[in-house]
């Protein structure tokens, strides 16, 4: 009798390995990355431990090793997230200025190249962070998103007198995300090093709010990853439909992740309602995320029909990737207004012979006057 039940037991396991291993054949490349992250972590079999460190001017994390073992394009690598506070040790008001990542070995020195870098985003908890200031009415009104650096664009520093305020223990977000476009063969292991500088409070601060602002295209719902034609050229085919996909006032179905030809294209969208301008304001930064094969992003003032900033992009010559995307900064800023239109304007040219994907945003960092008016009467209260 035992002999037989043990019989079903080992059959009933074989039977849910091999269920288990058609279903994981079955996933999408960043599915596979995610479970064999956790595998790698959970059993102890690469280093699954957060470096971090602190002091008055910069925490530094330093990410548990990382596998790549497969060609990772963007949003498909393996990645890691933490929860963590600037010094949980105290609750001072700091500024945060600037941001820097990079890819290193294992030995958490020795600085690799970028091209292992996908993007690290870095997000507030928006409750936490607003009810601090009685600014309740903001709380969902976006995606608290901070900032995110990527490949070629790893890393910024805002202009000299601006910030983002925050309490040293207060919640901040990170995650962190590996690339590979080029390397095939036997697997390596990485870490990502991540440093977040800030500054002790001053009066002369000027705080600023984190936007972001990306292109979004309408793909057919019904029939999302079909062939297009020159009838619905001005549609898209997305990259999947459970990830970057949304929907418009008017129902359609649109993506911010999106496959491009071979050949160059324009693509354009309009970001005021992205935007939400309350009242006229300054633009002072802005972050840019593309990638390979976009060549220009451009952020536009339609209503006066003006380039207000063109982030431009150079591609490697020899291999697939981002070698820099520049960035805006401006002390004095540029104004933009709430009665204005603005867009997103991406020109791309896949000149790889088969079909790549594609991304394109921006975090602008405008003048925030309403914290800017909190601040104020925080400093009389001490």
């Amino acid at each position: 009798m035992k002999s037989k039940i043990l019989k079903y037991i080992t059959l009933f396991i074989v039977l849910l390995m091999i269920v288990a291993g058609i279903y994981y054949l079955k996933l999408p490349n960043r599915h596979k990355a995610i479970i064999k992250t956790k595998f790698y972590h959970g059993f102890g079999i690469v280093d699954e431990s957060w470096n971090i460190q602190t002091n008055d001017t910069f925490i530094r994390l330093v990410t548990p090793t990382l596998v790549i073992d497969n060609i990772y394009k963007s949003m498909e690598g393996p990645k890691v997230t933490n929860s963590f506070q600037l010094d949980h040790t105290r609750s001072d008001l700091v500024w945060i200025t600037s941001f820097k990542t990079k890819a290193v070995s294992t030995n958490e020195v020795d600085q690799l190249s970028n091209d292992y870098v996908c993007h690290t985003n870095v997000d507030f908890y928006d409750h936490e962070h607003y009810s601090k200031w009685q600014l309740n009415h903001r709380i969902g009104e976006q995606y608290p998103r901070l900032t995110s650096m990527s490949n070629g664009i790893e890393r910024y520093r805002f202009p000299d007198g601006f910030g983002f305020p925050v309490f040293t223990d207060e919640n901040l977000f990170l995650s962190t995300q590996s690339l590979n476009h080029n390397i095939k063969g036997d697997s390596f292991t990485i870490k990502h090093d991540i440093t977040i500088g800030f500054q002790p409070h001053q009066k002369q601060m000027k705080p600023l709010m984190s936007k972001t602002v990306f292109i979004m295209l309408p793909y057919d719902s019904e029939n999302p990853f079909q062939r297009l034609t020159d009838n619905n050229s001005n549609m898209c085919l997305p990259v999947e439909t459970k990830n970057h996909s949304y929907t418009n006032d008017k129902g359609e179905s649109l993506s911010g992740h999106w496959v491009i030809f071979p050949g160059k294209k324009v693509y354009r969208y309009t970001i005021t309602n992205q935007l939400q301008l309350k009242e006229s304001t300054t633009l002072h930064h802005i972050a840019t995320h593309l990638h390979p094969f976009a060549e220009t992003l451009a952020f536009r003032d339609k209503t006066v029909d003006s380039i207000l900033f063109v982030s431009k992009v150079e591609n490697y010559s020899d291999k697939v990737g981002l070698k820099s995307v520049s960035s805006f900064s401006s002390k004095d800023g540029v104004m933009l207004y709430p009665d204005h239109d603005y867009e997103l304007v991406l020109t791309t040219n896949n000149t790889s012979d088969v079909n790549q994907d594609m991304m394109a945003s921006m975090f602008v960092f405008l003048y925030d006057k309403e914290m800017d008016d909190k601040l104020k009467s925080y400093k009389l209260s001490k």
